[in-house]
């Protein structure tokens, strides 16, 4: 592991802070990490560090994987929900911002809006992760590349698809692709299409294709990739009729991917609306490692972020 590697940015929000160089490093320190805890190795580099963790939502992975990363670091985890902040009794973002930066060493945030979570960082003089926002979702995508790399060996020259929502996670993902040269083939429903900007951005450091195709979408790829229909911030709209059945990842679309193409997911999963059961159990399928390395890849980015200050 890089022990000297800092990183230029203070915050991560979407992904795009991060440099070609960067991105690499925070994947290779994870997966080195990752095998030094099944060798009982123990490294506590945050030791005496506290990371305040922000929920305006419910949250499983990111919650567990943060507090006990931290933990492994020799760091101290704070469960902050948003009911018992004084954000619910009006205190403004930048104030409790102010406040958390004289307790705390860092500060991850898990949001509906992603204007509040930039509004934040830069009020904060500690560095602030999003935990997933409305618009983008940095850390799992960390941990998808990170798979990716155990799986494939390598991140360059691969073809990942994208199939269905063109949602907060996609647009990271996107990110993650551009900064790491993998091409990237998205298939959403009209009108789901993943961020104009976004794609435009990536699209002059690899190729970002759109199409309503998921055959086409799949054709070819070394990772299949999906997300919930009705993610966290729609869940009073139904719009699993505009998806299914044809953005639904099941055996026949997997078949038109490469043989040995691996089947992602960043769970929660709707079992029989965005992927079959047979796929996300199936032998293509890597989303438990994927689940696991939420742990790994984050305590490698908590550990460069606070190596830069």
């Amino acid at each position: 592991m890089d022990e000297e590697m800092k990183l230029k940015t203070k915050d991560l929000l979407t992904l795009n802070e991060l440099g070609k160089t960067d991105l690499s490093g925070i994947i290779d320190n994870a997966i080195k990490m990752k095998k030094d805890l099944k060798e009982g190795i123990s490294k506590p580099l945050l030791k005496n560090k506290t990371l305040a963790m922000i929920f305006q939502k419910p949250s499983t992975r990111t919650r567990v994987s943060f507090e006990t990363g931290m933990f492994q670091l020799g760091g101290h985890a704070l469960n902050l929900s948003a009911d018992e902040l004084q954000l619910k009794r009006g205190e403004t973002i930048e104030d409790t911002a102010k406040t958390l930066s004289r307790y705390a060493d860092l500060i991850m945030a898990r949001v509906y809006s992603h204007e509040e979570l930039e509004l934040l960082a830069k009020n904060s003089t500690i560095p602030v992760i999003n935990g997933l926002s409305d618009s983008f979702h940095p850390c799992q995508i960390l941990a998808d590349l990170m798979t990716i790399k155990e799986k494939k060996k390598k991140l360059d020259g691969l073809k990942l698809a994208w199939i269905g929502d063109g949602n907060n996670v996609c647009n990271s993902m996107i990110y993650g692709c551009a900064k790491s040269g993998i091409e990237i083939s998205i298939a959403t429903p009209k009108g789901y299409e993943p961020n104009h900007n976004v794609v435009k951005e990536s699209g002059k450091l690899t190729e970002v294709k759109l199409s309503n195709s998921p055959e086409t979408a799949v054709h070819g790829a070394d990772v299949v990739v999906t997300d919930t229909f009705v993610s966290i911030h729609h869940q009073t709209t139904d719009r699993t009729n505009d998806f299914l059945p044809r953005f639904q990842v099941n055996s026949s679309l997997m078949k038109k991917a490469k043989p040995s193409a691996i089947f992602m997911h960043c769970l929660p999963a709707k079992r029989g609306q965005e992927v079959t059961s047979d796929v996300i159990d199936g032998s293509q399928s890597v989303v438990w490692d994927e689940a696991e390395n939420r742990l790994h890849a984050q305590k490698a980015l908590m550990v460069a972020l606070l190596r830069r200050v």
